[in-house]
């Protein structure tokens, strides 16, 4: 599957949420934070667009420390 250029908002959430992330809260980012199982948080934050490009995106993974292909696969059931 290629990389999402411009990626619907809610395909994207619903995939990190797949991937154990839940929302904190939403403003005009969107804050979100997976539990690890050694005790410790990964954040994430998001732009509240409409749609995420694919730089944007990219920046997310890395932050979040996500595989690309994990994400995709992640995306491809969202």
């Amino acid at each position: 599957m290629k990389f999402p250029v411009d990626a619907p908002k809610g395909s994207v959430i619903k995939a990190f949420k797949l991937l154990g992330f839940v929302t904190v809260r939403e403003g005009n980012h969107i804050i979100l934070e997976r539990k690890n199982t050694d005790g410790t948080t990964t954040p994430l934050v998001l732009p509240n667009h409409r749609t995420i490009n694919s730089s944007t995106l990219r920046s997310a993974l890395t932050q979040a420390r996500i595989d690309r292909d994990e994400f995709l696969d992640a995306y491809s059931k969202a």
